[in-house]
């Protein structure tokens, strides 16, 4: 079963775009197969999606034997404006965060806040991310496979991240969309907590 290409097909056909539209990039990580970043241009916004993260369910680390078929697997998308340029150093932060899986035992699903404890690209004063459902419709796979779920990336700073923590990741959505604040602008400015 061919995942990867599976995905990727089911992204380019989602953006209405083909294979010589979009730029990737590979990260690879010691004792992994590499994870690929498309960055897809859209109608002034930049899509950046993750392709192998989901090669492999996500389980957990602690059970002796992973199921090589049954099991969530996720890919993550990050949209962001496309008048802030090209943010250096996201595709990286990408593919650590899509490899978190296999390397750190962790379960990517919507809600869930992840710390890189660095910026996510170079002079980002974002330093984590909280997950989301996505547009992206799920790509099913052969029984007995579970499908592939993409999830949305929202950048997040240090003291919203603090916020998810306290209040959770709906108050912080509720926040956001109180003071109009457009998280796909990568200039953006912390909400007001």
């Amino acid at each position: 079963m061919d995942v990867e290409n599976r995905v990727r097909t089911a992204v380019l056909d989602h953006y209405a775009v083909g294979r010589d539209d979009v730029d990737a990039a590979s990260v690879t990580f010691l004792g992994l197969e590499p994870i690929e970043i498309l960055r897809i241009p859209g109608a002034g916004e930049v899509h950046y999606a993750t392709l192998g993260g989901s090669r492999h369910p996500m389980g957990d680390p602690a059970d002796l034997l992973a199921d090589p078929l049954r099991g969530p697997r996720a890919e993550l998308v990050l949209t962001l404006l496309a008048s802030g340029g090209p943010q250096v150093g996201v595709g990286r932060s990408l593919g650590v965060l899509a490899a978190s899986p296999a390397v750190e035992g962790v379960v990517l699903q919507a809600d869930a806040l992840l710390d890189l404890s660095e910026p996510l690209w170079r002079n980002a004063k974002f330093t984590a991310v909280l997950l989301g459902e996505s547009e992206l419709p799920e790509v099913a796979l052969p029984d007995p496979a579970d499908p592939v779920r993409y999830l949305s990336v929202t950048p997040v700073t240090a003291t919203e991240a603090a916020w998810v923590r306290l209040r959770g990741a709906q108050a912080l959505r509720d926040a956001w969309a109180e003071a109009g604040i457009d998280v796909r602008d990568p200039e953006r400015s912390a909400v007001n907590l």
